[in-house]
């Protein structure tokens, strides 16, 4: 947990704004975000979340997003900061954050910015990899299990996951339980398992501050 503060820590103690700053972001990394805003005292972060399946049916983010900032608009925020990276959106994200000025997180999904964006770049050998982080180990069932209707199909999971060789759990947290979980949604999937903890990433770096 040290090592996880210290990484958190580190770039945002010399920060600080008055200015409230609306983040619109996915209700997948809820938790890591109120954590960070916590550790550094980002009192100006004004956190919104949209649901969390998105997460799995991201043509339904962009759409959303607009509706979301629409909103903050017309509540006063000025500042607006979006919680996602393209995640699926195909660019979607980006043409919104172009017309609407404002920025959102870098990189391609939340698989490379807790990662690290140049360090998740530069690893060649994750293209047979099915990531897990620390929410969808806690709800694998719901968030991958059901949306795929292995629940009621399982002979479907050969169909998916074949071309996949193992599991890649990117811990934000160090947990036991949920290291747990992850291993076996590995063996629910029939994949090999890898831990990699990963704290919070460029997610820690990028929040805004003003």
């Amino acid at each position: 947990m040290d090592q996880q503060k210290a990484e958190t820590n580190s770039p945002l103690d010399k920060r600080a704004t008055k200015q409230k700053v609306h983040v619109i972001a996915c209700g997948a990394i809820a938790r890591e975000i109120l954590a960070i805003t916590r550790i550094n005292s980002l009192d100006h972060i004004d956190l919104h979340c949209l649901p969390a399946i998105y997460h799995s049916y991201p043509q339904k983010i962009a759409p959303a997003l607009e509706q979301a900032i629409a909103s903050a608009r017309s509540r006063g925020f000025e500042k607006i900061f979006i919680g996602y990276a393209d995640c699926g959106t195909g660019g979607a994200i980006d043409k919104i954050c172009e017309r609407e000025g404002i920025e959102r997180l870098s990189g391609p999904h939340c698989y490379s910015f807790f990662t690290g964006n140049e360090a998740f770049a530069a690893r060649d050998d994750d293209v047979t990899s099915f990531f897990l982080t620390d929410f969808l180990a806690r709800q694998f069932e719901s968030f991958v299990v059901v949306p795929l209707g292995l629940d009621r199909h399982p002979e479907l999971r050969d169909m998916y996951f074949g071309n996949y060789r193992k599991v890649v759990y990117l811990s934000q947290e160090e947990d036991p339980v949920l290291q747990a979980k992850a291993r076996e949604a590995a063996e629910y999937l029939g994949l090999d398992y890898e831990y990699r903890f990963t704290g919070y990433g460029d997610l820690a770096r990028e929040l805004p501050i003003a």
